[in-house]
């Protein structure tokens, strides 16, 4: 037996025995590591305040409305924080690395940036498209697609997301009514 696996294995044991106590032993002021964790790990809802406020701004900066950005956040992550698809689309508003990088999002998961970014790429979609539709239709397939089927792609998945995105937002909108 290699004499060097047993120290790895107690180097692993001490690593953990460690990080247990991180959380037992939350820092002052911001409530340590172990809270952050906590905090970072629940489920979110859109009265999150960070969630909320962030919203807020990218519904001013990008002349959205806040519930339409609710209504995709919705659809596309459930308000999971940490959410990545199995084609790689990251955070809230499912991000693809790419065009994540594009919009100039460092951290699909950081709230702020994840929100900023998707904003500015369903106002870039509202503006090319001019429909709210289409729009939706190009952030879940691409608007390649979108141009190339001059309308909503015969894909499953994208009429159903447009269709639910819709509805969300309607329903959102009666209930401010």
């Amino acid at each position: 037996m290699n004499a060097g696996i047993p120290d790895s294995v107690s180097a692993v044991r001490a690593r953990i025995a460690e990080i247990k106590r991180a959380f037992d032993q939350p820092e002052a002021g911001a409530g340590g590591f172990a809270a952050c964790l906590r905090r970072a790990c629940a489920p979110a809802t859109p009265d999150d305040p960070e969630i909320a406020g962030a919203i807020a701004e990218c519904a001013e900066r990008y002349n959205l409305d806040p519930a339409l950005l609710r209504a995709v956040i919705h659809s596309e992550s459930g308000f999971n924080r940490s959410a990545v698809s199995p084609k790689g689309a990251q955070g809230l508003m499912q991000l693809m690395p790419g065009t994540a990088a594009g919009l100039g999002v460092s951290d699909p998961f950081d709230v702020r940036q994840n929100i900023a970014g998707g904003g500015a790429y369903l106002r870039q979609q509202l503006d090319r498209f001019g429909r709210l539709d289409l729009a939706l239709a190009a952030y879940n397939a691409g608007p390649g697609a979108v141009a190339r089927y001059n309308g909503i792609p015969p894909f499953q998945e994208t009429q159903n997301y447009v269709a639910s995105v819709i509805a969300s937002y309607e329903a959102a909108r009666g209930a401010q009514e």
